[in-house]
Protein backbone atom coordinates (compact mmCIF):
# COMPACT_ATOMS: atom_id res chain seq x y z
CA UNK A 1 0.00 0.00 0.00
CA UNK A 2 1.40 3.36 -1.04
CA UNK A 3 2.15 5.77 1.78
CA UNK A 4 0.57 9.16 1.63
CA UNK A 5 2.92 12.13 1.58
CA UNK A 6 3.18 14.08 4.80
CA UNK A 7 1.08 17.23 4.69
CA UNK A 8 3.32 20.34 4.80
CA UNK A 9 3.09 22.30 8.01
CA UNK A 10 2.02 25.89 7.68
CA UNK A 11 0.12 28.10 5.26
CA UNK A 12 0.58 27.83 1.49
CA UNK A 13 1.51 31.52 1.30
CA UNK A 14 3.42 32.60 -1.82
CA UNK A 15 5.37 35.77 -2.53
CA UNK A 16 8.25 38.00 -1.51
CA UNK A 17 8.93 40.01 1.62
CA UNK A 18 11.72 42.51 0.99
CA UNK A 19 13.06 42.81 4.52
CA UNK A 20 15.07 45.79 5.72
CA UNK A 21 17.35 43.58 7.81
CA UNK A 22 18.66 45.20 10.99
CA UNK A 23 22.31 44.99 12.03
CA UNK A 24 23.13 42.06 14.26
CA UNK A 25 20.72 39.60 12.63
CA UNK A 26 21.99 36.79 10.41
CA UNK A 27 20.31 36.01 7.11
CA UNK A 28 19.29 32.50 8.21
CA UNK A 29 17.81 33.89 11.43
CA UNK A 30 15.85 36.45 9.40
CA UNK A 31 14.39 33.72 7.18
CA UNK A 32 13.41 31.68 10.23
CA UNK A 33 11.76 34.70 11.83
CA UNK A 34 9.64 35.49 8.78
CA UNK A 35 8.73 31.86 8.20
CA UNK A 36 7.48 31.75 11.78
CA UNK A 37 5.64 35.10 11.53
CA UNK A 38 3.81 34.08 8.35
CA UNK A 39 3.43 30.42 9.38
CA UNK A 40 4.73 29.67 5.87
CA UNK A 41 5.36 26.19 4.53
CA UNK A 42 8.60 27.21 2.80
CA UNK A 43 10.97 30.16 2.95
CA UNK A 44 14.39 31.14 1.64
CA UNK A 45 16.50 34.22 0.98
CA UNK A 46 18.06 35.63 -2.18
CA UNK A 47 21.65 36.40 -1.22
CA UNK A 48 23.31 36.34 2.19
CA UNK A 49 23.73 39.66 3.99
CA UNK A 50 26.36 39.74 6.76
CA UNK A 51 25.08 40.16 10.35
CA UNK A 52 27.07 43.42 10.62
CA UNK A 53 25.33 44.77 7.50
CA UNK A 54 21.84 46.22 7.25
CA UNK A 55 19.41 46.66 4.40
CA UNK A 56 17.77 44.62 1.73
CA UNK A 57 17.29 40.89 2.24
CA UNK A 58 14.63 39.57 -0.15
CA UNK A 59 12.88 36.59 1.46
CA UNK A 60 10.80 34.22 -0.65
CA UNK A 61 7.78 32.41 0.77
CA UNK A 62 6.22 29.28 -0.72
CA UNK A 63 6.36 28.99 -4.51
CA UNK A 64 8.35 32.23 -4.72
CA UNK A 65 11.37 30.17 -3.61
CA UNK A 66 11.43 28.83 -7.19
CA UNK A 67 12.29 32.34 -8.41
CA UNK A 68 15.20 32.89 -5.97
CA UNK A 69 17.96 32.25 -8.58
CA UNK A 70 16.66 35.09 -10.76
CA UNK A 71 17.00 37.54 -7.87
CA UNK A 72 20.40 36.23 -6.75
CA UNK A 73 21.77 36.66 -10.28
CA UNK A 74 20.58 40.27 -10.43
CA UNK A 75 22.56 43.43 -9.74
CA UNK A 76 23.02 44.64 -6.19
CA UNK A 77 23.63 48.13 -4.83
CA UNK A 78 25.40 49.07 -1.60
CA UNK A 79 26.23 52.16 0.43
CA UNK A 80 29.31 51.64 2.60
CA UNK A 81 31.76 53.59 4.76
CA UNK A 82 35.50 52.91 4.71
CA UNK A 83 37.79 53.81 7.59
CA UNK A 84 41.32 54.55 6.42
CA UNK A 85 44.46 53.75 8.37
CA UNK A 86 43.83 50.11 9.30
CA UNK A 87 43.31 46.73 7.64
CA UNK A 88 41.60 43.97 9.62
CA UNK A 89 41.42 40.18 9.28
CA UNK A 90 37.75 40.38 8.33
CA UNK A 91 37.93 43.59 6.24
CA UNK A 92 35.33 45.08 8.59
CA UNK A 93 35.13 46.05 12.28
CA UNK A 94 34.70 42.48 13.57
CA UNK A 95 38.33 41.38 13.22
CA UNK A 96 41.54 42.68 14.79
CA UNK A 97 43.82 45.14 13.00
CA UNK A 98 46.67 43.46 11.13
CA UNK A 99 48.15 46.46 9.26
CA UNK A 100 48.05 50.16 10.05
CA UNK A 101 49.24 53.48 8.66
CA UNK A 102 49.27 57.16 9.60
CA UNK A 103 48.70 58.11 5.96
CA UNK A 104 45.27 59.41 4.88
CA UNK A 105 44.17 59.70 1.26
CA UNK A 106 42.79 62.85 -0.35
CA UNK A 107 39.52 62.71 -2.23
CA UNK A 108 41.41 63.37 -5.48
CA UNK A 109 43.73 60.43 -4.81
CA UNK A 110 40.77 58.11 -4.19
CA UNK A 111 38.85 59.28 -7.26
CA UNK A 112 41.93 58.78 -9.44
CA UNK A 113 41.88 55.06 -8.54
CA UNK A 114 38.13 54.41 -8.87
CA UNK A 115 38.24 53.66 -12.63
CA UNK A 116 40.46 50.67 -11.80
CA UNK A 117 37.56 49.21 -9.80
CA UNK A 118 34.81 49.61 -12.40
CA UNK A 119 34.00 47.06 -15.09
CA UNK A 120 35.26 43.47 -14.96
CA UNK A 121 37.84 43.31 -12.19
CA UNK A 122 39.80 40.56 -10.46
CA UNK A 123 39.06 40.23 -6.77
CA UNK A 124 40.09 37.89 -3.94
CA UNK A 125 37.07 37.47 -1.61
CA UNK A 126 37.63 38.13 2.11
CA UNK A 127 38.94 35.22 4.20
CA UNK A 128 35.84 35.65 6.36
CA UNK A 129 33.26 34.98 3.66
CA UNK A 130 30.72 32.33 2.67
CA UNK A 131 32.97 31.01 -0.11
CA UNK A 132 33.29 27.21 0.05
CA UNK A 133 36.75 25.64 0.21
CA UNK A 134 36.78 21.83 0.00
CA UNK A 135 33.18 21.83 1.17
CA UNK A 136 33.78 24.13 4.15
CA UNK A 137 32.79 27.78 4.49
CA UNK A 138 35.82 30.08 4.44
CA UNK A 139 34.66 31.92 7.56
CA UNK A 140 34.44 28.64 9.52
CA UNK A 141 38.01 27.72 8.55
CA UNK A 142 39.26 31.24 9.34
CA UNK A 143 37.61 31.23 12.78
CA UNK A 144 39.32 27.92 13.54
CA UNK A 145 42.66 29.60 12.88
CA UNK A 146 43.39 27.91 9.55
CA UNK A 147 45.12 29.85 6.79
CA UNK A 148 42.50 30.48 4.13
CA UNK A 149 43.65 30.64 0.52
CA UNK A 150 40.88 31.83 -1.79
CA UNK A 151 41.47 32.03 -5.52
CA UNK A 152 40.96 35.35 -7.27
CA UNK A 153 37.80 35.61 -9.32
CA UNK A 154 36.42 37.94 -11.96
CA UNK A 155 33.48 40.08 -10.84
CA UNK A 156 31.67 43.04 -12.36
CA UNK A 157 31.35 46.49 -10.80
CA UNK A 158 29.01 48.72 -12.77
CA UNK A 159 29.37 51.85 -10.64
CA UNK A 160 31.56 53.02 -7.74
CA UNK A 161 31.15 56.61 -6.53
CA UNK A 162 32.17 58.71 -3.53
CA UNK A 163 29.05 60.19 -1.93
CA UNK A 164 30.54 61.71 1.23
CA UNK A 165 33.81 62.29 3.05
CA UNK A 166 32.85 63.43 6.56
CA UNK A 167 36.44 63.49 7.84
CA UNK A 168 39.99 62.57 6.85
CA UNK A 169 39.56 59.05 8.24
CA UNK A 170 36.30 58.16 6.47
CA UNK A 171 34.93 57.96 2.94
CA UNK A 172 31.40 56.90 2.03
CA UNK A 173 30.84 55.07 -1.26
CA UNK A 174 27.95 53.76 -3.32
CA UNK A 175 28.49 50.73 -5.53
CA UNK A 176 26.40 48.79 -8.01
CA UNK A 177 27.77 45.37 -8.83
CA UNK A 178 27.10 41.91 -10.16
CA UNK A 179 26.82 38.57 -8.43
CA UNK A 180 29.69 37.51 -6.17
CA UNK A 181 31.23 40.96 -5.64
CA UNK A 182 32.46 41.80 -2.13
CA UNK A 183 32.55 45.50 -1.24
CA UNK A 184 34.70 44.60 1.78
CA UNK A 185 37.34 43.42 -0.70
CA UNK A 186 37.00 46.69 -2.63
CA UNK A 187 37.70 48.63 0.59
CA UNK A 188 40.68 46.41 1.42
CA UNK A 189 42.21 46.66 -2.06
CA UNK A 190 41.63 50.41 -2.33
CA UNK A 191 43.39 50.88 1.00
CA UNK A 192 46.37 48.85 -0.20
CA UNK A 193 46.59 50.74 -3.50
CA UNK A 194 46.41 54.06 -1.66
CA UNK A 195 49.14 52.95 0.75
CA UNK A 196 47.04 53.69 3.84
CA UNK A 197 44.98 50.47 4.32
CA UNK A 198 41.23 50.44 4.97
CA UNK A 199 38.24 48.47 6.17
CA UNK A 200 34.44 48.75 6.06
CA UNK A 201 32.80 50.28 9.14
CA UNK A 202 29.21 50.43 7.88
CA UNK A 203 27.49 48.52 5.08
CA UNK A 204 23.94 48.77 3.80
CA UNK A 205 22.44 46.97 0.80
CA UNK A 206 19.93 49.16 -1.02
CA UNK A 207 18.77 47.03 -3.95
CA UNK A 208 18.79 43.45 -5.20
CA UNK A 209 17.63 42.47 -8.68
CA UNK A 210 14.24 43.98 -9.47
CA UNK A 211 13.65 45.14 -5.87
CA UNK A 212 14.33 48.74 -4.79
CA UNK A 213 14.47 50.65 -1.51
CA UNK A 214 10.75 51.45 -1.86
CA UNK A 215 9.98 47.73 -1.50
CA UNK A 216 11.76 47.32 1.85
CA UNK A 217 9.88 46.84 5.11
CA UNK A 218 11.49 47.02 8.60
CA UNK A 219 11.18 43.98 10.87
CA UNK A 220 9.52 46.10 13.57
CA UNK A 221 6.74 46.99 11.13
CA UNK A 222 6.11 43.32 10.38
CA UNK A 223 6.06 42.50 14.09
CA UNK A 224 3.50 45.28 14.64
CA UNK A 225 1.36 43.85 11.81
CA UNK A 226 1.53 40.43 13.43
CA UNK A 227 0.34 41.94 16.73
CA UNK A 228 -2.73 43.31 14.93
CA UNK A 229 -3.73 39.77 14.03
CA UNK A 230 -3.22 38.15 17.44
CA UNK A 231 -6.09 36.23 18.99
CA UNK A 232 -7.74 37.63 22.08
CA UNK A 233 -7.37 35.29 25.06
CA UNK A 234 -9.81 35.07 27.91
CA UNK A 235 -8.72 35.45 31.54
CA UNK A 236 -8.68 31.70 32.12
CA UNK A 237 -6.29 31.12 29.20
CA UNK A 238 -4.03 33.95 30.31
CA UNK A 239 -3.95 32.57 33.86
CA UNK A 240 -2.98 29.16 32.44
CA UNK A 241 0.01 30.75 30.72
CA UNK A 242 -1.30 30.51 27.16
CA UNK A 243 0.36 32.76 24.58
CA UNK A 244 -1.72 34.40 21.85
CA UNK A 245 -1.05 33.30 18.28
CA UNK A 246 -1.70 35.04 14.98
CA UNK A 247 -5.16 34.15 13.72
CA UNK A 248 -5.68 37.01 11.26
CA UNK A 249 -2.84 37.20 8.72
CA UNK A 250 -4.37 39.98 6.62
CA UNK A 251 -2.21 42.80 8.13
CA UNK A 252 0.94 40.75 7.48
CA UNK A 253 -0.11 39.58 4.01
CA UNK A 254 -0.43 43.19 2.83
CA UNK A 255 3.38 43.31 2.73
CA UNK A 256 3.70 40.34 0.36
CA UNK A 257 4.92 41.11 -3.16
CA UNK A 258 3.80 38.77 -5.96
CA UNK A 259 6.31 36.04 -6.95
CA UNK A 260 6.55 37.35 -10.54
CA UNK A 261 7.99 40.66 -9.28
CA UNK A 262 11.33 38.85 -9.17
CA UNK A 263 11.11 38.12 -12.90
CA UNK A 264 10.94 41.68 -14.24
CA UNK A 265 13.83 41.05 -16.66
CA UNK A 266 12.15 38.03 -18.29
CA UNK A 267 9.60 37.91 -21.09
CA UNK A 268 6.03 37.49 -19.80
CA UNK A 269 3.56 35.19 -21.53
CA UNK A 270 -0.04 36.09 -20.63
CA UNK A 271 -2.23 33.00 -20.89
CA UNK A 272 -5.93 32.57 -21.38
CA UNK A 273 -7.75 30.48 -18.76
CA UNK A 274 -7.71 27.49 -21.13
CA UNK A 275 -3.98 27.87 -21.83
CA UNK A 276 -3.24 28.32 -18.13
CA UNK A 277 -4.96 25.05 -17.33
CA UNK A 278 -2.89 23.27 -19.98
CA UNK A 279 0.37 24.72 -18.66
CA UNK A 280 -0.56 23.84 -15.07
CA UNK A 281 -0.85 20.24 -16.27
CA UNK A 282 2.70 20.50 -17.68
CA UNK A 283 1.73 20.89 -21.34
CA UNK A 284 3.14 23.41 -23.86
CA UNK A 285 0.90 25.98 -25.55
CA UNK A 286 1.20 27.64 -28.97
CA UNK A 287 1.60 31.42 -28.76
CA UNK A 288 -0.50 33.41 -31.19
CA UNK A 289 -0.36 37.00 -32.31
CA UNK A 290 1.85 39.05 -34.59
CA UNK A 291 4.29 40.02 -31.82
CA UNK A 292 4.59 36.58 -30.23
CA UNK A 293 8.27 35.53 -30.08
CA UNK A 294 9.44 32.35 -31.78
CA UNK A 295 12.29 31.72 -29.34
CA UNK A 296 13.12 32.94 -25.84
CA UNK A 297 15.51 31.07 -23.57
CA UNK A 298 13.83 32.18 -20.32
CA UNK A 299 10.23 33.34 -19.89
CA UNK A 300 7.42 33.16 -17.39
CA UNK A 301 3.70 32.65 -17.82
CA UNK A 302 0.84 34.25 -15.92
CA UNK A 303 -2.82 33.28 -15.90
CA UNK A 304 -5.76 32.90 -13.54
CA UNK A 305 -4.49 36.16 -12.01
CA UNK A 306 -1.14 34.75 -10.84
CA UNK A 307 2.24 33.32 -11.81
CA UNK A 308 1.72 29.95 -13.52
CA UNK A 309 5.12 28.70 -14.69
CA UNK A 310 8.74 29.31 -15.61
CA UNK A 311 9.86 28.01 -18.96
CA UNK A 312 11.15 28.75 -22.44
CA UNK A 313 9.67 29.64 -25.82
CA UNK A 314 10.71 27.27 -28.57
CA UNK A 315 9.33 27.21 -32.12
CA UNK A 316 6.56 29.59 -31.10
CA UNK A 317 5.36 27.54 -28.14
CA UNK A 318 5.73 28.20 -24.42
CA UNK A 319 7.12 25.07 -22.76
CA UNK A 320 6.85 25.00 -18.94
CA UNK A 321 9.85 23.84 -16.91
CA UNK A 322 8.66 24.70 -13.40
CA UNK A 323 4.97 24.92 -12.62
CA UNK A 324 3.52 26.94 -9.72
CA UNK A 325 0.62 25.34 -7.89
CA UNK A 326 0.13 22.55 -10.38
CA UNK A 327 1.81 19.22 -11.10
CA UNK A 328 5.57 19.36 -10.43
Amino acid sequence: MARRGKKPKGRPVNGWIVLDKPKGMGSTDAVGKLKWLYFAQKAGHAGTLDPLASGMLPIALGDATKTVPFVMDGRKAYRFSVRWGAETTTDDTEGPVVKSSDERPTRDAIEALLPNYVGEITQVPPAFSAIKIAGERAYDLAREGETVEIAARTVEVLRLDIVDQPDADTTVFEAECGKGTYVRAIARDLGRDLGCYGHVTDLRRTSVGAFSEDDMVPLDELLAAADEGLEVLDEEAIAAGAKPRVVDFKPLDEYIIAPEAALADLYEVMLTDEQASRVLAGNPVILRGRDAPVFCEEAFATGHGRLIALGAIEEGAFKPKRVFGGKG
